[in-house]
Order: structure tokens, then sequence, then C-alpha cells
């Protein structure tokens, strides 16, 4: 499938199940519908890449684990969903392929989600399986996250630099969406453009997750104003009609004020988080530029470390 028409075909499968998600189904239909849309977007699974789900403290987690395994230290990936869906099946393909990319394990599990869990509960249950890569694992390599996926990687840093633990070498961020608020003029400027996300449905989630007069100033929900300095180099990936791009931008920008070493891509014509349908060639090469990243960073270590 050559480029245009890979596009259209996202565009046109994302339009199909949005419509559906907009008809009135309950939050459990959609979460159901959800996994099953990012499952088929992802392609068939990868015979390459083991999958080995178990429990990390009542929450489900899932190993996937590449034949062309470079190193013994992990990656922990955060997956997206407005912080009330999405699981290990919605993203399997993509932390597969990820995997494959950086010649690394990956490790994902599932978070608590909102309504059910407000917040901190999602961004507690992320810290808590870095905690626990710390203690029964190589020491994780990086952190990744999608969309709000990206805010709880960057959430868990920030706080693992604050407690002093071991931080990871870098985060890796596609779409992240970090500012809760929706300050920025992408949100307006792009929201026709965005096929997957629309504010209204961020707005919705941020309320939702957030809970009756949150402050989305405060880093703890919007983690592009916290305190960056002495982080891990920072590598992002966003879409040029990503209504999250200025949530890249001003994290870049803060960064680089705070002497956080930083590399922001834009990808023209993508959407939110287009890295989830495998058929794009876009996708494909965020991945490989994501993988090469991570492999240089390697490179600068004993094997199996």
């Amino acid at each position: 499938m050559d480029q245009a028409s890979a596009y259209d075909a996202a565009c046109a499968a994302i339009k199909a199940e949005t419509m559906q998600w907009a008809s009135g189904l309950s939050l459990a239909q959609i979460r159901d519908r959800f996994e099953l849309f990012l499952a088929q977007a992802g392609g068939p699974q990868l015979e390459s890449v083991t999958q080995s789900p178990f429990i990390i403290h009542d929450r489900p987690a899932c190993w996937f684990t590449p034949k062309n395994l470079l190193s013994q230290r992990p990656l922990l990936y955060c997956h997206g969903g407005g912080f009330q869906i999405g699981s290990i099946r919605s993203h399997a393909s993509l932390m597969a392929r990820l995997a494959t990319a950086c010649g690394v394990r990956v490790l994902g599990f599932e978070y608590r989600l909102a309504p059910e869990h407000r917040a901190p509960a999602a961004a507690d249950d992320c810290f808590m399986a870095y905690q626990w890569l710390l203690q029964h694992a190589e020491k994780p390599f990086a952190l990744a996250g999608d969309s709000a996926g990206g805010a709880l990687a960057l959430l868990t840093a920030v706080k693992a630099r604050d407690q002093g633990l071991v931080l990871p070498q870098a985060l890796v961020l596609l779409s992240p969406w970090l500012d809760l608020g929706l300050r920025g003029a992408s949100y307006r400027e792009l929201a026709r453009y965005d096929i997957f996300s629309k504010p209204e449905q961020l707005h919705a989630m941020a309320r939702t997750y957030g809970g009756r007069g949150a402050d989305f100033s405060n880093p703890a929900l919007s983690p592009v104003f916290a305190r960056l300095k002495d982080l891990p180099q920072i590598f992002i990936h966003a879409g040029a009609c990503d209504i999250t791009l200025d949530d890249a931008h001003l994290l870049a920008q803060r960064a680089e004020a705070q002497n956080v070493r930083v590399h922001l891509k834009v990808f023209p014509n993508m959407f939110h988080h287009f890295q989830i349908f495998a058929a794009l060639p876009q996708a494909q090469d965020s991945l490989a530029e994501i993988g090469a990243f991570v492999k240089k960073l390697l490179a600068t270590q004993r094997p199996f470390v």
C-alpha cells in the first residue's frame, strides 16, 4: 500500500470508528471498541516478538521480547487513551513494533482508568510499575508513552528524580498530551485537521480524570509545567495536524531552557499518535528513527547491561 492509500485508509477507519463512539455507546462499549480498533490498526501480531503476560501488584502487565534483543534493560511503556480507555490489548502492536525497532524488551501494563479512578491513580500506577522494574528487573533504559501515556511517562520520570531513584537514559514521547488545560493554540487551530482527537473530547477526558475543580496548571496534572532540570534526554515525535502539537513544542522549549537535551520531530500531515497505524509509512519511519536513537544510546554501554 502506498503512502497516500495508507493515509486514506487510516482516515476512513478513524472517521467510521469515532462516529460509532459518538453514537451513544457506554464507556464500557467504547473501551471495548477502542481496544479492537487499535488492535486492528496495528496489523497482525509479530511472530518475532514474544508476549509474556503477568501481574504487577494486581495490575495486568506484559513483556514484549523481540528476537533481536540487544540489552536486558527494558523500556517501560505507558499507553494512551485520555486516562479513560486503552490497555495492553489496544497498544500491543505498537509495543511489539517498538520492541523490535529498539532491540529491547518493552514492559506494558494497565493502570487504573477514570472515572472509576481519578487522578492521581494512573500516575501512581505508572510510578509503581517503574519501582517494580527497579526492584525486580534490570533498571529501565527508557520511559515511553503516547498521548496521555506521554504525560504519565514524564510524570514518572519527574517523580523518580524527586525521590532520588535511578533515572532512565531517555524519555520517548509520541504525540504527548501534556497540558490538560488545552492552552496551546494548536488545540483550536488544528481541530479541524486532526481526525483522531478533538478539543471537546480532550476537555471531557481532562475533567473526568482531574475531577471537579481540578487545577490544570498543576504540574501533577499537566507535566509540561513541571521542573524539568536533571531529567534524561527527551525524544519527541508528533504530527503536524495533531491538536496536542503545541504541548510538544512547549516541552521542547522548557526542556532546552533547563539544560535538558531534547529532540523534536514533526511529521507533515500526521494526526494524533499516528504510530498506532502500522501500515502508515510515516509510522514506520517514526519507529525506525526511535529505534536508531535507542540503539545509539545502547551502543555506548556494554551488551546486556
